[in-house]
């Protein structure tokens, strides 16, 4: 099988590669194609990846390309992980919002709202050539925010592009771990949208156990979600929060918590010393790209360990793996007819009551050589539902926004959402982001 991957100079590639190496079974990925629009990132990322392959047997050959089609031509499944704007872009969407006093973040609030604007385009351009050279080809979406351009996407592709996120297996993962039980044999209770999700209940041989891991304070402090929340919160909710509803339900603190270099900000100067140093010692690339990463792993969501003292992140729940190891579970089930439980980004239909039938929704579903089948969930509470209708239709009227490129739609967007607090302040969002990223000034030139 052919895997393009779309952002192929990115840090991350070298995870999606060594999950293609550990991946034994047939039929399997025998040829990666990495795109991305730099041509020295892509050298880069070529160094580590020869030096993960060395001593395997049999490696997927890699090829790299800064042509878009001839990434996409006779492949099986693309991978889509691209940042439009790079680093720069995401520091200002982190930038802009926090000088208006609102949360700076990648994907939630205003930041993710610009980083969707821009994005959206660029993401119906791919999906584009991928149905006129790829159309049997599965699209695995980790484009940020993935719900959004999933969506987005969908209006060319149809079912055959799945968005997917590390957030909520890792919060099952970290949940069944802390009552002893092994993640693989329990069935979740999840729902949400991308980076807005709840899991309610959790059965193991039958029974809901996740009532027992609320009531039980030594458990529930070996979750790092509950650690961040607080188990009053977490008990009142009667549920565990994917770790992104921290900026929700504590926005004064994570806005007060950046108060030094942001995300984005940390990351552009992890990277580009990252690039910089395989450039001038490519023969040490791989043990300058795990030095980095583990810099990167153990500084996420540090905003919000810090202002709760969650501690540090354990170190067992960083080697368990993340996006790779989903991306290459939905690749096998597809291509191996092997049937499978996920919890993806896919078309609501009617599985999650109160959101739209064309709605993007984050919720388990069997997996198989048909594609896929959400499964149908519990109606939410009003306290959950209510957020996601909100988000879900500042989602849609983002998409419309860059579709037209309406400037009023997308005052709407930032407008509309929770964390936004005015309208005049939604104003001065879009002439921030237009006036410090170019790539979104192209789609609202006024």
């Amino acid at each position: 099988m052919r895997l393009a991957v779309l952002g192929g100079g990115g840090f991350r590639v070298p995870l999606v590669y060594g999950a293609l190496l550990r991946d034994r079974a047939k039929p399997r990925v025998q040829e990666v194609v990495l795109y991305d629009v730099s041509a020295q990132r892509l050298e880069t990322i070529g160094h580590v990846l020869r030096q993960l392959a060395a001593g395997h047997d049999d490696p997927p050959v890699v090829r790299t390309t800064t042509d878009l089609d001839t990434a996409l031509r006779e492949a099986d499944f693309v991978f889509s992980a691209i940042r439009v704007g790079g680093l720069a872009g995401r520091t200002a969407d982190e930038r802009v919002a926090l000088e208006l006093g609102l949360l700076g973040q990648e994907t939630t609030g205003p930041g993710g709202i610009a980083y969707g604007l821009r994005t959206i385009p660029v993401a119906l351009h791919v999906a584009e050539r991928v149905a006129a050279l790829a159309p049997r080809a599965w699209v695995i979406n980790f484009t940020n925010p993935a719900g959004m351009i999933t969506e987005a996407m969908r209006r060319v592709l149809g079912d055959r592009v799945i968005g997917i996120c590390d957030s909520p297996i890792g919060l099952i993962r970290r949940a069944a771990a802390a009552l002893g039980l092994d993640p693989a044999r329990v069935s979740p209770d999840y729902v949400g949208l991308n980076h807005l999700g709840w899991l309610r209940g959790l059965v193991h041989q039958g029974r809901d156990v996740l009532p027992g891991l609320l009531a039980d304070d030594a458990a529930l402090v070996k979750v790092e979600e509950a650690r961040i929340f607080g188990p009053e919160w977490v008990r009142t909710l009667g549920a565990l929060p994917n770790e992104y509803l921290y900026y929700y339900y504590f926005t004064r603190e994570a806005v007060a918590a950046i108060s030094g270099p942001t995300r984005g900000e940390s990351l552009l100067g992890q990277q580009d010393a990252f690039y910089a140093a395989v450039r001038a010692r490519p023969d040490e690339a791989l043990a300058e790209w795990l030095s980095a990463r583990r810099q990167r792993d153990a500084t996420y969501m540090a905003e919000a360990r810090d202002a709760t003292d969650a501690g540090e992140r354990d170190a067992a729940d960083l080697e368990a793996g993340g996006y790779e190891g989903i991306a290459l579970a939905l690749m096998a089930a597809i291509a191996r007819g092997e049937p499978a439980t996920m919890i993806l980004n896919v078309r609501n239909g009617s599985a999650v009551p109160g959101l739209p039938e064309d709605a993007v929704v984050e919720i388990p579903c069997a997996v198989g050589g048909a594609g896929v089948r959400p499964f149908a969930t519990r109606p939410l509470p009003g306290r959950f539902l209510g957020l996601l209708q909100q988000v879900k239709a500042v989602e849609q009227t983002a998409i419309e926004a860059a579709l037209t490129g309406s400037s009023d739609l997308a005052v709407a967007a930032f407008a509309l959402h929770p964390l936004v607090d005015s309208v005049t302040t939604a104003r001065k969002l879009l002439d921030g982001y237009r006036a410090r990223i170019p790539e979104l000034a192209t789609v609202f030139p006024s």
